[in-house]
C-alpha cells in the first residue's frame, strides 16, 4: 500500500510541477503589469510636481509684472492728482514720460486720459489730437466706480502700435474727488508668450495666463494671437474654481486642442489671475510607454522562458541522474560566468575573510585574487566609510536582512582610493540551512559618482560666473530666513545691478560683457568672507549678496567695499558718465524675520532700494530704510 500510494505521487508529481510552473508565470506578469503601473503612477506624479514647481514660479514672475506696473501707475496717479490736468501740468507730465526709459520688454507703454477719454499724455510716439478711449472696457468701468484700485482688464488690441496688449490701470481724481480720467500702463501679451517659450515642457506643453474670471491673456505658442481674450469661463475648472484650493492638479480635456491633458493651476494671491501649466498626457507618459514596452517584452520572454523549463522539468522529472548531471553542468556555467564577470564576486566567510575572488578583482582594484584570500575582506575600506559596511555585513551574519547595497571608498593599489557599489547577499550551508558566509559582487562607480558629484555642482552653479543660481539663492534664502527667525538674529541682503549694462554690450561687445560679469563676481566671491555669507547670480547682469547675521551698518560696509574694490578694477564704460568706468547701483535691506510674513519681504525691500539707487543717479548704495514713503515717493 505504501509503495502504491508513492506511485500515485510520483505519477502526480509532473501535474503538481506544471501547476506550480503556470502560477509562477501568471505571479510573474500580474506582479509586472502592477509594477509597470506603479511605475505609470510616479511618472504622472513627477510630472504632477513639474507643472507644480513651473506653475508656481511663472505666478512670481506675472506677480512681479503686474506688481511693476502697479507701482508705476501708484507713482503717476498721485503726480496727476498734485500736478492736476492744465496745459502747464501736462506739458510736464509728457516731458517726463518721454524722458523716462522703460522696460519696453515688460511695460510697454504709460497712457493718461482726462474724463472725457481724451488722450493727455503717453510714452508714446503718437499724435494725441485726435486719440480717445472712452469706449474701453476699463475706462468706463473707472468712470463708474470710485474704486481706486488698480484694474487689470482684458486684452485688446493697441490704438498706438497694433499688438496686443493686457492693459492695468487707475483712476485718478479731482481736488473734489470726482472722476479726473484714467492712468494706464499696458503689457505686450507677446512678452508673456516669448517669456514662455523658454520652457520645454514637451511638444503638445502649454503655459496660459487667465484672468481670473476664464478670459485669456496669453499663451504660449500663440504668436499670432489666436487664443487671446477667448473665454474660458464655462471650462469645468473655472465652474468649479470656487469650490477648489487656490492650487492644484487639474486633469482635463483640452477645448482648444482635444488633447487629455495633465496641469496644474495656481491662482495668485495678489493679483486677479491665474497660471495653468499643462501637458500632454501622452507626452508626460511617452518615457514611461517605451520602458514599459521594453519591460514587458522582457517578462513575456522570462514568462515564456520559465513555461519552457518547465515543460522540460515535467518531461524529465523522472530522469533524476540526468537532472543532477544537468544541475552540475549549470553549476559549472554559473562558476564560468562568475569567472569571467567584469564585476568582481567575493565569498565571504563568517570571520569576514575572503574565501574567494573572482579573476576581475585584478581590473577593478589593481590586486591579485589568489594574494586576497584569506586576508580581512575590510581592510581596504576608507575609514569614514567602513562603520556602514560593518553594520551592513553583521545584520547580514545575524539574519536581519538577506541582502544589502551599498556604495563606499576602498584602496586601490596603484590609485588613492576608487568608489565601489556592492551588493551583499547571504549564503546558507546546504545541509543545515544556516548563515555561512556572504557573497559580495562589487564595481567600479568612480566615474559615475564623478558625475553625480559635477552634475549637483551644477544645479546650484551659474555657467558663467561660477556664483550661486538663481534656484540655490531662493534655497538659501528660505534657510537663513528660517534660521534668523528662530535666532533672533538679523539677516541683510543686497541686489546689485550692474549700470547701463546694455549699453557696455552694445558698445563693447556681449564678450566684453561677460568678461565684465565675471570680474564683479570675482569682487562677490571676495567679499563673502563667511561660510554662510552666499554670493548668486540673480539674473542677467543682477547680482545678489546673501548676508547673515548682519545688520544694517555691516550691510553697508560690505556694501561700500564691493563698489570700492569695483572702483579700484578701473573697467572703462565710457557711455556711464561721469565717472565713465563700469560702477553699480546697490540696494540693501536688513530685516529681523520675526517681523515679516517669508523672506521674499526682504528681497523686495532690497529691489526697492536698488530701484532707489538707480533712480538716484547710479553708482551709489541706497538701504532700504533710506526710501521715504515708498511708493509713493516722486520716482516711484
Amino acid at each position: 500500500m505504501p509503495h502504491n500510494r508513492r506511485e500515485l505521487g510520483k505519477t502526480r508529481l509532473p501535474l503538481w510541477t506544471a501547476g506550480f510552473v503556470a502560477f509562477a508565470c501568471l505571479a510573474i506578469l500580474v506582479l509586472s503589469g502592477w509594477r509597470e503601473w506603479e511605475s505609470r503612477q510616479v511618472d504622472l506624479r513627477n510630472a504632477e510636481v513639474d507643472m507644480a514647481n513651473l506653475a508656481n514660479s511663472l505666478t512670481q514672475h506675472a506677480d512681479d509684472t503686474f506688481e511693476l506696473a502697479d507701482t508705476i501707475l501708484i507713482g503717476m496717479v498721485d503726480r496727476m492728482e498734485i500736478g492736476g490736468t492744465s496745459p502747464g501740468a501736462i506739458a510736464k507730465v509728457q516731458t517726463f514720460l518721454q524722458s523716462r526709459k522703460y522696460n519696453r520688454k515688460r511695460i510697454r507703454g504709460i497712457f493718461i486720459y482726462d474724463e472725457t477719454g481724451r488722450w493727455l499724455a503717453t510714452t508714446e510716439d503718437v499724435d494725441l489730437a485726435d486719440l480717445n478711449n472712452s469706449d474701453r472696457d476699463y475706462f468706463q468701468r473707472h468712470r463708474a466706480s470710485a474704486d481706486r484700485g488698480t484694474l487689470i482688464g482684458r486684452p485688446v488690441k493697441s490704438r498706438s502700435g497694433g499688438q496686443w496688449i493686457i492693459t492695468a490701470s487707475r483712476r485718478f481724481n479731482h481736488p473734489d474727488g470726482s472722476f479726473a480720467g484714467v492712468v494706464l500702463t499696458s503689457i505686450d501679451v507677446a512678452y508673456f508668450t516669448q517669456f514662455y517659450r523658454r520652457f520645454d515642457i514637451g511638444p503638445n506643453g502649454a503655459v496660459s495666463l487667465l484672468s481670473a474670471d476664464g478670459i485669456m491673456l496669453a499663451r504660449s505658442g500663440d504668436d499670432e494671437g489666436a487664443y487671446v481674450g477667448r473665454d474660458m469661463s464655462t471650462s469645468p475648472l473655472f465652474q468649479t474654481l470656487h469650490h477648489r484650493a487656490d492650487a492644484g492638479v487639474y486633469y482635463f480635456k483640452s477645448p482648444l486642442d482635444g488633447l487629455q491633458r495633465l496641469s496644474f493651476y495656481q491662482l495668485s494671491k495678489r493679483y486677479p489671475i491665474l497660471i495653468l501649466a499643462t501637458m500632454a498626457q501622452n507626452d508626460a507618459l511617452a518615457s514611461w510607454r517605451q520602458q514599459a514596452i521594453v519591460h514587458m517584452t522582457i517578462v513575456a520572454g522570462l514568462t515564456i522562458s520559465i513555461g519552457l523549463i518547465g515543460f522540460w522539468l515535467v518531461r524529465y522529472l523522472s530522469q533524476r541522474q540526468r537532472m543532477a548531471t544537468a544541475l552540475i553542468a549549470k553549476e559549472a556555467d554559473f562558476r564560468l560566468l562568475a569567472e569571467q564577470c567584469s564585476d568582481v564576486v567575493m565569498r565571504i566567510g563568517l570571520d569576514e575573510r575572503i574565501l574567494y575572488a573572482s579573476p576581475s578583482c585584478a581590473r577593478v582594484f589593481g590586486w591579485d585574487p589568489a594574494k586576497l584570500l584569506g586576508t580581512p575582506a575590510l581592510a581596504g575600506i576608507n575609514p569614514e566609510d567602513r562603520p556602514r559596511l560593518e553594520q551592513a555585513i553583521d545584520a547580514l551574519k545575524r539574519g536581519e536582512a538577506e541582502e544589502a547595497r551599498i556604495i563606499y571608498r576602498t584602496r586601490h593599489r596603484e590609485k588613492n582610493s576608487i568608489w565601489v557599489e556592492t551588493a551583499l547577499r547571504v549564503t546558507r550551508s546546504s545541509m543545515s540551512n544556516e548563515i555561512d558566509g556572504v557573497v559580495a559582487i562589487s564595481r567600479d562607480m568612480t566615474e559615475q559618482k564623478d558625475l553625480q558629484d559635477k552634475l549637483a555642482a551644477l544645479a546650484t552653479s551659474d555657467g558663467l560666473t561660477g556664483l550661486a543660481n538663481r534656484r540655490h539663492f531662493d534655497e538659501r534664502l528660505a534657510e537663513e530666513w528660517a534660521r534668523a527667525k528662530r535666532d533672533g538674529t538679523p539677516l541683510s541682503l543686497f541686489l546689485i545691478d550692474v549700470d547701463h549694462f546694455k549699453k557696455f554690450n552694445d558698445q563693447y561687445g556681449h564678450q566684453a560683457g561677460d568678461a565684465c560679469l565675471r570680474s564683479l563676481a570675482r569682487i562677490l566671491v571676495a567679499q563673502v568672507r563667511r561660510p554662510a555669507d552666499l554670493a548668486a547670480r540673480y539674473g542677467g547682469e543682477e547680482f545678489a549678496l546673501l548676508l547673515p547675521n548682519t545688520d544694517a551698518d555691516g550691510c553697508v560696509e560690505v556694501g561700500e567695499r564691493v563698489r570700492e574694490a569695483l572702483r579700484e578694477l578701473g573697467m572703462l564704460h565710457a557711455l556711464n558718465p561721469p565717472s565713465r568706468l563700469v560702477t553699480v547701483s546697490l540696494g540693501g535691506a536688513t530685516n529681523n524675520p520675526t517681523q515679516s510674513v517669508a523672506g521674499e519681504s526682504l528681497v523686495a525691500a532690497a529691489d526697492r532700494a536698488l530701484y532707489a539707487a538707480k533712480e538716484a543717479g547710479r553708482d551709489r548704495l541706497v538701504m532700504s530704510g533710506q526710501v521715504v514713503a515708498w511708493p509713493g515717493a516722486k520716482t516711484a
